[in-house]
């Protein structure tokens, strides 16, 4: 087993492969909204776009009426809605996919939508997606984006006439089977963590749904550890058993995303405890040694986002 960075070489070693796939320019002419809205989730404000040849914040870009492939919004009854293309990999491929990432990347609400020449806001996105929320839905990023946007005690009714709540959200996505959810279920622990430390942050307790979630959140982080790769890579099977594979696109995917996870469920002794930087430095070797070739941009950006919130939680900033 490989000998432990000291913080001041792990540090620098963060900071060195962030910066480095910081500088992988996306061009609008070339990619599409799923890739490049993957690398605002990573990189949000920072992002640069190679539009025909000169670079642009991204986000404002997009904002100020940018057109790429997979980009649709339209005007709803109730706001402004991102036309979903279940599974897709150039348009949004799930439930408010879009929206749960900009909340994310700290994108306000009152930050401003050029659509057709139409005026919108953030906060119309999430007035739409509350009237679209149905019992059969996959909630994972509407919650991701809700627990951002709304107060966590928000009631409101939905297009299908009934009352619903974050708790009721919550409710919905803490029932759902990992094995089955997209990515292993580290997008919809993702969101259901990110829920949970809101709730407890703004002094709440432990009860009811909130107690389901934490349970849950504590079930999938000693699955990740358990599965753990000797290597230090976490399982290619995610949270169900250990595994892993030659393919270096996979492991860059699925440490990235369950190292994403492990930064919002774990709590500050347990992110410095070896196991995490362990893998931390696993994932920093990854993204250097593919550095210089293509690779898939969801992996790609949620391995950078994961090692941003590591360099977050772990020292700060």
């Amino acid at each position: 087993m490989p000998s432990l960075p000291d913080d001041k070489t792990l540090r620098e070693r963060l900071d060195n492969v962030i910066e480095l796939n910081g500088k992988r320019h996306m061009s609008p002419q070339v990619n599409n909204a799923w890739q490049i809205i993957h690398g605002m989730l990573a990189y949000g404000y920072a992002l640069q776009l190679n539009d025909n040849g000169k670079l642009v914040p991204g986000i404002e870009w997009l904002f100020d009426g940018g057109q790429m492939r997979g980009w649709q919004l339209v005007p709803g009854e109730k706001g402004l809605k991102d036309v979903e293309e279940p599974g897709s990999k150039s348009g949004e491929g799930h439930d408010d996919q879009w929206l749960g990432y900009f909340a994310q990347c700290a994108v306000p609400l009152d930050a401003k939508i050029n659509v057709r020449g139409q005026e919108f806001t953030i906060h119309e996105m999430v007035t739409q997606a509350q009237w679209d929320v149905r019992e059969d839905m996959e909630a994972t990023w509407t919650l991701m984006a809700f627990s951002v946007y709304l107060p966590l005690d928000s009631k409101w009714q939905a297009r299908d006439g009934s009352e619903w709540s974050i708790e009721r959200l919550l409710e919905l996505e803490c029932r759902q089977d990992l094995a089955s959810s997209t990515c292993g279920g580290t997008h919809r622990m993702y969101g259901i963590a990110s829920t949970l430390n809101r709730h407890l942050a703004e002094g709440g307790a432990l009860a009811g749904i909130w107690q389901v979630a934490d349970e849950k959140v504590k079930q999938a982080l000693a699955d990740a550890r358990e599965y753990q790769q000797p290597d230090g890579g976490f399982s290619t099977n995610y949270f169900q058993r250990s595994s892993s594979s030659a393919d270096i696109g996979l492991r860059l995917n699925t440490t990235g995303h369950v190292l994403e996870f492990v930064c919002l469920a774990a709590t500050g002794d347990e992110l410095r405890q070896p196991w995490v930087t362990r893998a931390a430095t696993y994932l920093c070797g990854l993204l250097e040694e593919t550095a210089d070739v293509p690779v898939e941009c969801g992996g790609l950006y949620h391995a950078v986002h994961g090692l941003m919130l590591y360099h977050l939680r772990r020292f700060g900033e």
